[in-house]
């Protein structure tokens, strides 16, 4: 998502800074900073709590995006704050704020693995070509939500995001 986002905006990420590939740009009229951590997926918080604390950057302008194993597959669900859920990486983000769940995040559904497949090799897989077009869609759903949240506000971004969600699962 944040490479589609990067590649939108025309923001490069050629750079590496804080454990990050990293980049600074304007989404419209709004600067931003887009960092994917480098580091293992439990521990992103040791790339995305420095961040935060080095540019003093209010949580309520953190957007965490990330994969989530309990949301249909290619489907989004844009929430204001919440807990971990059981996801490492934002276990220890939410760590790395002091505890602080008072911050956005994009969760992009991966759905479960199917049978008795371990999760770890689900979510590491190759997508098929099914599954990549339709997460291209997802994906540029994506960038237009993350778009609508910075020019538009939050809300209208999660009613574009969380009703977009819902009629995709019905057709």
């Amino acid at each position: 998502m944040l490479d589609a986002i990067a590649e939108a905006e025309g923001i490069s990420m050629s750079s590496v800074s804080f454990k990050a590939s990293f980049g600074k740009g304007c989404i419209g009229n709004v600067p931003v900073i887009l960092a994917k951590p480098q580091t293992f997926m439990n521990v992103s918080g040791e790339s995305v709590g420095p961040i935060v604390s080095y540019y003093k950057i209010p949580l309520k302008q953190v957007l965490v995006i990330f994969d989530d194993l309990d949301l249909p597959f290619a489907s989004l669900r844009l929430l204001p704050k919440g807990g971990h859920g059981g996801h490492n990486g934002m276990r220890s983000i939410i760590q790395h704020f002091k505890d602080n769940r008072d911050f956005p995040r994009l969760r992009i559904g991966i759905g479960r693995p199917p049978g008795k497949m371990d999760p770890a090799s689900f979510v590491l897989r190759s997508f098929n070509k099914r599954e990549r077009e339709e997460l291209d869609f997802t994906l540029q759903d994506g960038v237009e939500a993350v778009r609508t949240l910075l020019l538009e506000g939050f809300n209208k971004s999660a009613t574009f995001v969380n009703s977009k969600k819902q009629s995709k699962q019905l057709s």
